[in-house]
């Protein structure tokens, strides 16, 4: 297994060389997302590198801002947003300090937003409430495994990554039918070709495993549609407009969040 700053090379060497790609395509959306990237790698990898302090600290950061735009993705009341939010912290928090504690953290969390639209005699739209509360909080619950997962979350970021770059250039160049109604650009053929690539990844960094392998491979493309179908359902295109290529945090996480679940529970990480 090789740590964050053994990758560091790696991804610096795929920024340099992707950034040269990128401008001779003179494609703007190509360009706008490489600079995201570009900015964003070395603060993933700075907290990273903290250990267990800096992952907390990051993941609590994007639960926050995730929440805001699952909230307003779901158009849940400011109450609702703020306990589920305070939960999400409480849920990073106990994967830092007592990781054998974390799903009960989940559980507790679970049960207290169910709980707000009861006690505020919410009648109209209670049930609705704590349905996509629940159903947010454990979708972004995932960001604990930042933590959880220790020296496999630098490689399986990168290799869900890569693999959303490769399933792209897959699904073009080998026309195949679709996956889902939710997201007509997405093939079969991509599919196969960012497994292969993200689990190749996998491989190289010395991270791969039957978890860590079904995380890349199935975990990521179902964020993607997970995302999709919440995007659909509110009739919007982007959860927000702030991150530059991307449109919001959420479009940029949402492969890696359902990776991060699956890598974190089978690895037993979660429950140990």
């Amino acid at each position: 297994m090789i740590g964050v700053l053994d990758t560091a090379p790696y991804v610096a060497g795929a920024l340099g060389a992707g950034g040269v790609g990128v401008l001779a395509s003179r494609q703007r959306e190509l360009i706008r997302r490489w600079t995201t990237w570009a900015l964003t790698a070395p603060i993933v990898g700075g907290a990273l590198l903290l250990g267990v302090p800096g992952a907390a600290v990051l993941a609590g950061a994007l639960a926050i801002v995730a929440v805001g735009e699952y909230g307003r993705l779901t158009r849940l009341p400011m109450a609702d947003r703020y306990l589920i939010g305070t939960a999400l912290v409480g849920v990073v928090v106990t994967s830092a300090i007592a990781p054998s504690h974390t799903i009960t953290a989940i559980l507790v969390g679970v049960a207290a937003i169910v709980a707000l639209p009861m006690i505020s005699g919410d009648t109209d739209d209670g049930a609705g409430r704590a349905a996509y509360g629940v159903l947010g909080f454990g979708w972004l619950s995932a960001l604990a495994g930042l933590v959880l997962l220790h020296s496999t979350v630098m490689p399986l970021i990168i290799a869900v990554s890569v693999a959303d770059i490769a399933a792209w250039g897959a699904g073009r160049a080998v026309p195949s039918p679709r996956l889902s109604p939710l997201s007509p650009a997405k093939g079969w053929s991509g599919l196969a070709g960012g497994a292969v690539t993200g689990i190749g990844v996998l491989a190289l960094f010395g991270a791969l495993t039957p978890a860590t392998a079904l995380a890349v491979a199935v975990g990521g493309p179902a964020g993607d549609l997970f995302e999709s179908m919440l995007k659909r359902g509110a009739g919007v295109k982007d959860t927000g407009t702030w991150l530059p290529g991307f449109g919001g945090l959420l479009d940029r996480i949402d492969s890696l969040l359902i990776a991060l679940a699956i890598a974190a529970l089978l690895s037993g990480t979660a429950l140990s």
